[in-house]
């Protein structure tokens, strides 16, 4: 009986892992080309939701690049990296992704260029 529980609540646990760390699709090559120019300029060290180390080891040791869709306000769009400590990170930014922009625009006004660039193909 306690076998099955314990197996009940394992198979529970995984699920659960599944629905709260969601799984982001690998950037394509232009996607990654984009990514990787928009680090260079990239203003912060730290994750703008959870403000931890990006390369910290407690979080895997390798941050989250997304890109972001920004909508400006003559009508073009321009994507904008967001670098994230972990997957938890990227789903509380999506929620409210101008509440967490500002950090990272605010840490951009001390860096020499912005980081965003024009929309790609998807």
């Amino acid at each position: 009986m306690k076998s099955k529980a314990l197996t009940s609540l394992s198979l529970f646990a995984a699920l659960a892992l599944i629905v709260l760390c969601p799984v982001q699709a690998a950037p394509t090559a232009a996607q990654q080309a984009q990514i990787d120019t928009l680090k260079k300029t990239y203003p912060l060290t730290t994750c703008p939701v959870s403000g931890d180390a990006l390369d910290s080891a407690d979080m895997g040791g390798k941050p989250i690049d997304y890109l972001y869709t920004q909508t400006n306000p003559d009508g073009t769009k321009t994507q904008r990296l967001v670098r994230f400590c972990c997957g938890d990170c990227v789903t509380k930014f999506k929620k409210d992704p101008e509440k967490y922009l500002k950090i990272v625009d605010a840490a951009q006004t001390k860096a020499p260029a912005p980081a965003t660039a024009p929309v790609t193909g998807k």
